[in-house]
């Protein structure tokens, strides 16, 4: 059997699974629900197309060439990355309108620029005029360039330029003085995580809009072109209302869905896509505990929920067909090793007897983008059983 994808040069995309059937598995593993993955990626190509925007997927969640082929057979138009090893995995697996989005350090200039000169219709992001000469001094060195967009700080999530500062079109200037190609605006509303209804993502979303719009305004107003404005994440997405003046939207985490989205309130446990497949391998009566061989190396340390109305530790249990058992949580997590507790009404039932050694159960991960981090590949079910291998990769 062709190995996992675990080194950059690695590009099989599929590989037949040794085993058939979730209680031959090896565990941990990250199991794949093929058919809801299908259902997640449909819902948000159908609202996009609604809403009249391109959609650019973010690959950064699966990191697996299936997948992303899968989003692109929906509608998708060319795909976002967070790393540059991304940006190379997927050129090479055929998709070439890529744009990176973080923003570009000197160090990697050049391997962007190498992309580029290769045929890839790369594009980066910057968010200062320190950026901009840097690119400037290395593309004259290269003897060609790469479209650039500016970061737009929506919402003091993390980096970008306020869509009203002074910064917006001195970037501009230095972008056009260095003979760069100024693409537009991008911005990504990171505070929508936080949200816990309905009227909240709707504010955030509008926010998200509203802001990049403006900073696209007032470079148009400046002369400078913005034909790209770049607005995203995955619950500003599933809750704009109205979305004029945008160009096109990213989003990543939908692809799969977690628990911090159905906390949010744009999924439900029952949509969510993947899943972490582990056996009983202990006990602890007294305490209403079992353990299982799924630990945080295997879920990730990942705990977005915990600030949310409903904390959910280090995931949340069901049964090997992946139906939700209510009371149960992995509270706690050791390198190898997942705590499952009851949290339930009324007293815990009899551990032992509930789940016997060797019990396969399943964990849905708080963020799915770190917990299939842990993993090289997924196992991927059709009908309850294990039909396929995706392979999918790390590292920057």
């Amino acid at each position: 059997m062709t190995p996992p994808c675990d080194t950059p040069r690695h590009h099989a995309l599929t590989m037949t699974p040794p085993h058939q059937s979730l209680l031959d598995l090896p565990t941990p593993c990250a199991l794949l629900d093929e058919a809801q993955m299908l259902r997640n990626i449909a819902r948000m190509q159908s609202r996009m197309n609604a809403l009249g925007v391109a959609f650019r997927p973010h690959v950064k969640t699966s990191k697996c060439v299936t997948v992303a082929k899968a989003q692109r057979d929906a509608g998708a138009l060319g795909i976002t990355v967070s790393t540059l090893l991304e940006a190379e995995q997927f050129y090479a697996a055929g998709f070439d309108d890529i744009l990176y989005a973080v923003c570009i350090s000197p160090n990697k200039i050049d391997h962007a620029l190498n992309l580029r000169k290769r045929g890839c219709k790369l594009q980066i992001l910057v968010d200062s005029v320190e950026a901009v000469q840097a690119l400037v001094a290395r593309a004259d060195a290269w003897g060609t360039s790469l479209p650039v967009l500016i970061e737009i700080d929506v919402d003091g999530h993390r980096s970008g330029v306020q869509p009203g500062s002074g910064a917006l079109i001195d970037i501009g200037n230095a972008l056009r003085a260095g003979g760069l190609e100024m693409r537009g605006v991008m911005t990504h509303a990171g505070s929508s995580y936080d949200c816990a209804d309905t009227p909240a993502l709707l504010r955030v979303a509008e926010q998200e809009r509203a802001l990049c719009v403006q900073a696209a305004k007032r470079l148009r107003a400046a002369g400078l072109p913005c034909p790209v404005v770049s607005v995203g994440s995955t619950p500003t997405a599933l809750s704009a209302s109205g979305l004029d003046g945008v160009t096109e939207v990213r989003a990543g985490v939908y692809v799969f869905f977690d628990l911090v989205m159905a906390g949010v309130g744009v999924c439900s446990p029952q949509e969510i896509a993947l899943s972490v497949l582990g056996t009983v391998i202990g006990h602890q009566p007294d305490k209403g505990r079992v353990i299982v061989d799924a630990g945080w190396m295997a879920l990730s340390r990942d705990r977005g929920t915990r600030e949310q109305s409903a904390d959910q530790g280090y995931g949340v249990l069901c049964d090997a067909h992946g139906n939700v058992l209510d009371g149960w949580w992995v509270s706690g997590a050791n390198q190898e090793h997942g705590i499952c507790t009851w949290r339930g009404v009324g007293a815990a039932p009899d551990v032992a007897q509930r789940f016997p050694l060797g019990t396969r159960l399943r964990i849905l991960p708080n963020h799915a983008c770190a917990t299939a981090a842990q993993h090289g590949h997924y196992a991927v079910l059709r009908d309850g059983a294990v039909a396929a291998q995706w392979a999918r990769f790390n590292g920057w």
